[in-house]
């Protein structure tokens, strides 16, 4: 056993046991695997409590790290789950091949992309990660491994992914690149004043490119309120098809004793990237990791959100909803005094995951970061909650810290049916303090309290 590390976003004490893959498989294969014993574990990258384990042993995948096969014709990769997107990345780019869905950061397993469903800025035209997965290979602790296809053991496929690693430990999976003229993008930037201008302009950008998202200054009030930055992209034709190097360039090597990421830096902050974003022509091209991955340029960048680490926050909102809610949300954090570092706001599509649970539903999605400021923050999450559940939507489980059971039992009505389907030795702390008190004679005083 050793010590295991903990979320990235630091809010929730890390999990004190975990075990290699290579003892977690023999352990499995024994069938000697106890109740809500057991937690798959990737890189770390999750922000909340659905990667750790209070009483558990979280199972340290990384070791299972060997890509497979992968045909260049067809673009099919077969990889372990410990392989990073970073790895897939550099297999595939020089046969022009890239991930068709990525997240904020290549330093992802693709285990944990398929447990955590992930989106990226071209959802309205690829849907989630889950929607590119053509075979899992579970291992669970009956001790046997299971094929699952969405035509072989379907509903375990379908539990599987978006199922936060609680139905077995994935030990490889077949997913479906997509194939693209070159790793580069040709980047577009849209300056609007106000978000009724981003609105208006999000659909056609949609239509238009492969990929587009919102950058807001979240800080900005008055006349200013809501203006940000419309970022386009697609695959440029004649690009690099070489990774290059992926490894951070930038490093934070300890952590600082208080919140860097005041409210004067953020306001300085915001200004110069607004800036410098908007001078210059507005299309220009782009490296793939500037564009898809801009914070993996810095290692341990959630260190400068202070010892207390950050939550993040993210809604998703209901199209007919969003031009009235996503303005009281900036408001709402504004009138808080909280800060968000990186404000993001895209629009979502209709693509629907094959998940049983997934996150991403036609609407648009508003994320913001901020550091713990112990009650403050928590009071100002559990409002924002309450807005973006009054206006249809829901919060994402899969980066949650501190969601009450109700908030997430009204966004997931149907977390039953993970339930149902998951492996009686697998646990994580997010479903104990969630699912798990739903289950409970309490579950009815639960939802109320949400």
């Amino acid at each position: 056993m050793k010590l295991a590390r903990g979320s990235f976003g630091r809010t929730t004490p890390p999990s004190q046991r975990a075990m290699e893959a290579g003892e977690a498989i023999a352990l499995m294969k024994s069938g000697r695997a106890g109740p809500a014993m057991i937690l798959p574990y990737g890189n770390g990258r999750s922000y909340g409590d659905s990667c750790q384990t209070e009483r558990g042993i979280l199972a340290d995948m990384r070791s299972l790290n060997r890509i497979i096969a992968f045909d260049t014709e067809s673009g099919l990769l077969t990889a372990e789950a410990g392989v990073l997107l970073s790895d897939i990345i550099a297999k595939a780019a020089p046969h022009g091949f890239f991930p068709p869905v990525v997240p904020g950061t290549q330093f992802v397993t693709l285990g944990g992309a398929i447990a955590n469903d992930v989106h990226g800025k071209n959802h309205h035209r690829r849907g989630t990660f889950g929607c590119h997965v053509e075979r899992i290979d579970l291992l669970k602790s009956d001790g046997r491994s299971y094929v699952c296809t969405s035509g072989s053991n379907a509903r375990l496929f379908q539990a599987t992914i978006g199922g936060m690693g609680l139905t077995g430990l994935i030990l490889s999976a077949t997913i479906r690149l997509m194939r693209v003229p070159s790793l580069d993008v040709e980047e577009t930037v849209t300056p609007f004043g106000r978000l009724d201008e981003y609105f208006d302009r999000a659909e056609e950008a949609d239509r238009a490119n492969e990929y587009a998202v919102a950058w807001l200054d979240q800080l900005a009030g008055g006349r200013n309120a809501g203006r940000g930055l419309l970022l386009a992209g697609n695959h440029l034709e004649g690009g690099s098809q070489s990774a290059g190097r992926t490894g951070p360039k930038l490093s934070v090597p300890f952590q600082p004793p208080i919140n860097l990421l005041n409210r004067p830096f953020l306001t300085a902050f915001n200004a110069a990237y607004r800036w410098s974003r908007s001078r210059g022509a507005s299309t220009r091209r782009t490296g793939y990791q500037g564009f898809f991955f801009p914070l993996d340029g810095v290692a341990n960048w959630n260190r400068l959100y202070g010892p207390k680490g950050l939550f993040q926050h993210q809604s998703v909102i209901p199209f007919e909803a969003a031009r009235e809610t996503i303005p009281l949300l900036l408001h709402t954090t504004r009138e808080a005094g909280q800060g968000s570092f990186l404000t993001v706001l895209k629009r979502f599509g209709d693509v629907q995951s094959p998940a049983m649970l997934s996150f991403p539903r036609p609407g648009y999605t508003l994320t913001l970061d901020f550091p713990n400021r112990g009650q403050r923050t928590m009071a100002l999450l559990k409002e924002l909650d309450a807005i973006t559940v009054d206006a249809g939507g829901g919060v994402n489980p899969y980066k949650d810290a501190r969601m009450s059971p109700g908030t997430f039992a009204v966004a997931f009505p149907d977390w039953q049916r993970l339930e149902f389907m998951r492996d009686p030795a697998f646990m994580s702390s997010f479903w104990e303090r969630t699912a798990m008190r739903l289950k409970s004679p309490e579950r009815s005083a639960a939802r109320a309290a949400g």
